[in-house]
């Protein structure tokens, strides 16, 4: 799918029967969308450059992510795609700056991107450029993922109760409710480090557009990208403390598995040690000796009964007396 974008957000979506080399007019911005083989060939009319491929896309070398040629800037970057589900992603996608214009290709749908072509008219004096662009376009993707890791963070806060929570709550939760609990753990910790991959990704790239020359020649986009540049920085800090709060919380929830296992192990440990002393006394005069002198006592068998009861409750009662029942 291709959508070719204009100055202020007019969007025209342009098909494989487009007349080669044929653009609408004042078309900056040049969207791919899963292209097929043909679209690719389409562009690379249109443009005369070459569209990086989705096996382009997953190399991970710095020559191959960040690089000039002779009348074109490419540059990949890590985005979050599917931050609301519970299977988060990580998405490449091609940002090519050829002359005034700015090619993106990907296989995936950012949030950020459809955040973007909906904000797209409202931007004062549009985008004439597709260094203005582009750098507009980082500064979205950027918001983006400050919204979420607030995301993250508030349902870092409602884990972290569930977690602890008042004493009551703890008493009365489901079995297995921690464990259950370290899955969410799991799940956020993996949110908040492809957020952090983002993050170093974008910072790569947006360093890599400062050196370019449609940046360095235009003082408006020039101090946008250096805002945005503090703006990762300050967002990576911050991912940073997230994860460490995470950490805490599933270290945290291991402690509280631990203590509920010691607790029950404690339980059995107790009782084992409360029903010894009857089996000694079970034992003693289960013995089939023929001298043993209480064997035909009248009250041997009651007596019995009674020193096993009571050699059952002395240690219970001594138990609670230390506090440890």
């Amino acid at each position: 799918m291709i959508t070719a974008y204009g100055v202020n957000g007019e969007a025209v979506a342009i098909s494989a029967a487009t007349p080669p080399g044929v653009l609408p007019d004042a078309t900056v911005w040049v969207d791919l969308l899963r292209p097929s083989k043909e679209e690719d060939a389409l562009i690379e009319g249109f443009l005369g450059i070459e569209i990086p491929t989705r096996e382009d896309l997953k190399d991970i070398e710095p020559s191959s992510r960040l690089y000039t040629t002779d009348n074109a800037v490419f540059m990949t970057a890590s985005l979050v795609s599917k931050a609301d589900t519970d299977q988060p992603e990580i998405a490449d996608v091609a940002f090519v700056l050829a002359g005034n214009m700015l090619i993106t290709v990907r296989y995936a749908e950012p949030r950020s991107f459809e955040l973007f072509t909906a904000a797209m008219h409202r931007i004062p004096g549009g985008c004439a450029t597709g260094g203005i662009l582009v750098a507009r376009l980082f500064e979205t993707i950027v918001d983006r993922t400050a919204e979420i890791l607030e995301t993250a963070v508030a349902r870092v806060d409602s884990l972290s109760l569930q977690v602890f929570g008042s004493q009551n709550l703890q008493k009365r939760r489901p079995p297995h409710y921690l464990e259950a609990r370290l899955m969410d753990v799991a799940a956020h910790h993996r949110l908040v480090a492809k957020t952090r991959d983002s993050l170093a990704s974008l910072s790569r790239a947006l360093t890599f557009l400062n050196t370019v020359s449609a940046v360095q020649e235009h003082r408006e986009t020039k101090e946008l990208c250096r805002t945005i540049s503090l703006d990762i920085q300050s967002l990576s800090e911050h991912a940073s403390f997230i994860s460490g709060n995470i950490t805490f919380l599933l270290d945290a929830s291991l402690g509280l598995i631990n203590v509920e296992q010691n607790a029950i192990i404690k339980i059995f440990s107790i009782a084992s040690v409360v029903f010894l002393p009857p089996t000694l006394v079970a034992s003693l005069y289960g013995m089939n000796f023929d001298f043993m002198p209480e064997l035909h006592w009248t009250f041997g068998y009651p007596v019995a009964l009674g020193a096993m009861v009571m050699s059952a409750i002395i240690p219970f009662y001594f138990f609670r007396w230390k506090g440890w029942l």
